[in-house]
């Protein structure tokens, strides 16, 4: 049963993780091997174009520690989020959706209070995306209501 919830996405391998990366990073963009690999190294990290390619093909499923490394920095996330069994991919999927939304209006603005450097933890922006569905549930619902009168 699908009540409009969006699910996160089935992220278990490399591959599935990068592109999905791309995908949200980069939305409506063709990012190419060569595109990403200069913004790994104009953020410090290094990454061949051939071998981002080869992760986006599948070929690479068992990179290096640095390899996963760069591509952190690439998209600009927590690189853990790429290893084997990650603990993170969560946390990344909820800020991933999270800047979505602000980013469509969904989401107009939002204040925090006693935030340190890291910004939101993952459990609050969690529990802001759930109010955000709950909200669009409700409004639905009223929808609903409406047209049955």
């Amino acid at each position: 049963m699908d009540n409009g919830e969006e699910h996160p996405p089935e992220l278990r391998t490399l591959q599935q993780k990068v592109e999905y990366m791309v995908a949200e990073t980069f939305p409506g963009q063709k990012i190419s091997g060569r595109v990403f690999a200069d913004l790994v190294k104009e953020r410090g990290g290094s990454l061949s174009h051939s071998y981002f390619s080869n992760i986006l093909a599948g070929k690479v499923t068992q990179p290096s520690e640095e390899i996963l490394k760069a591509l952190g920095l690439g998209f600009g996330v927590d690189w853990r989020f790429f290893k084997e069994e990650s603990e993170v991919v969560d946390d990344v999927v909820a800020g991933l959706r999270f800047l979505a939304k602000r980013r469509t209006g969904e989401i107009s603005g939002l204040a925090g209070r006693g935030l340190d450097d890291d910004g939101l933890p993952p459990e609050l922006l969690r529990f802001a995306l759930s109010l955000l569905e709950d909200a669009k549930d409700r409004r639905g619902d009223a929808a609903d209501g409406r047209a049955e009168q």
